[in-house]
């Protein structure tokens, strides 16, 4: 697996574990499964600040993803005809 591939695995699974955090936090602040996640010491606030934290990691990746694509050489190189 090259460095590109990894770059963009990585941004693609921190951006569904962000919106799961958020769904979930979601979900506790309406005091839906509060107490499954009161009991594993989940708060609303740790939930937010995961799904933070996971789309910056998603937002990093990516774009080191688009640069490091941008900074490849071509595969073919066109060089000029001899005269």
């Amino acid at each position: 697996m090259g460095h590109f591939a990894r770059l963009q695995l990585v941004g693609r699974v921190t951006y569904y574990v962000g919106w799961i955090a958020l769904i979930v936090g979601g979900l506790v602040h309406i005091n839906i499964a509060r107490d499954l996640f009161s009991k594993i010491d989940l708060t609303q606030r740790n939930l937010f600040e995961l799904s933070v934290v996971s789309f910056v990691i998603c937002v990093a990746s990516e774009v080191r993803a688009l640069v490091a694509a941008g900074n490849e050489a071509p595969s073919a190189v066109k060089r000029p005809i001899a005269a």
